[in-house]
């Protein structure tokens, strides 16, 4: 079991805002509990590493909390702001993390308990982000990751995270549609990825970008759920654009985003284990 040092947390304290105590006195029972399961021991010695190798100076404020992460502004010792994804040791829902790490070459031989799934997952969604950044799809560009840690580029302002596409009204929706349907082609034909959970949830819309994020479950093209989770992708973008009015035909998507070649891939034609750490570039720590 990890033992946090009192030096060690008092340092913690210092940095993480939702450990500074008069923040702890001001939370409700309810609040107590999140950030208990966020700080557990482990993650606060992941947190303290990430500080002493300067990759992160403070934690900031909550930006999100999703099932199984919650995601916080930090701030790094040069002043820039990034994002910190933590997914919860205690809490996650993992069970359904195993279909997706399974039949990728990048994750052989994981163990199959809880601890090492969540470690997992962290660091494929950290390999995912380099391997569309190196596609040019835009995400948020990934610095490092520890253990259940991600960081990440920020995207929003000092007030707080950008909004998602399901939060506000588009001026040119089919723009925006056109944008989208180009990410997933890129993504598919470059990046050799299928996304697999493209939602409005998952589209964040700064001022004059578009942000594909929450990447953890996207697949290599070679990956047995790789169709289903494609046409799954298509389907959910032309659903949520069918509020616009616009003209859509999920067919011509496919074929273009399929290049009408609907055949099982040539593994001649994918890039081998080695290729994909080429593009997916340096691990983090």
């Amino acid at each position: 079991m990890i033992l946090v040092s009192e030096k060690v947390y008092k340092l913690l304290e210092s940095r993480i805002d939702g450990l500074k105590k008069e923040e702890r006195v001001e939370r409700d029972a309810d609040q107590r509990k999140t950030y208990d399961e966020v700080f557990d021991q482990a993650t606060l010695m992941n947190i303290y590493k990430l500080i002493i190798d300067k990759h992160l100076d403070t934690l900031d404020f909550p930006i999100s909390t999703g099932k199984e992460a919650n995601v916080f502004k930090g701030t790094t010792p040069e002043g820039e702001s990034v994002a910190v994804k933590i997914y919860r040791i205690a809490t996650a829902t993992y069970k359904h993390f195993k279909k997706y790490i399974e039949g990728d070459p990048r994750f052989r031989n994981v163990k199959g308990d809880h601890r090492s799934q969540v470690y997992t997952w962290a660091q494929k969604e950290f390999k995912n982000l380099k391997r569309m950044c190196a596609a040019e799809v835009r995400v948020p560009e990934p610095v490092t990751y520890i253990k259940n840690i991600l960081v990440m580029e920020y995207i929003g302002t000092e007030e707080g995270a950008a909004p998602m596409l399901k939060d506000i009204e588009l001026e040119n929706p089919q723009e925006c549609f056109d944008i989208l349907v180009n990410a997933i082609e890129i993504l598919y034909n470059k990046g050799r990825l299928v996304h697999g959970d493209f939602s409005e949830y998952n589209i964040l819309v700064p001022d004059d970008d578009i942000v594909l994020i929450d990447v953890g479950q996207s697949v290599l093209l070679e990956h047995p759920m790789a169709q289903e989770m494609i046409e799954r992708d298509i389907k959910n973008l032309v659903r949520y654009f069918e509020k616009y009015k616009l003209k859509t035909d999920i067919a011509e998507i496919r074929a273009k985003i399929l290049k009408d070649d609907l055949q099982e891939l040539d593994n001649d034609e994918q890039p081998s284990e080695e290729a994909a750490d080429d593009i997916n570039g340096a691990q983090g720590s």
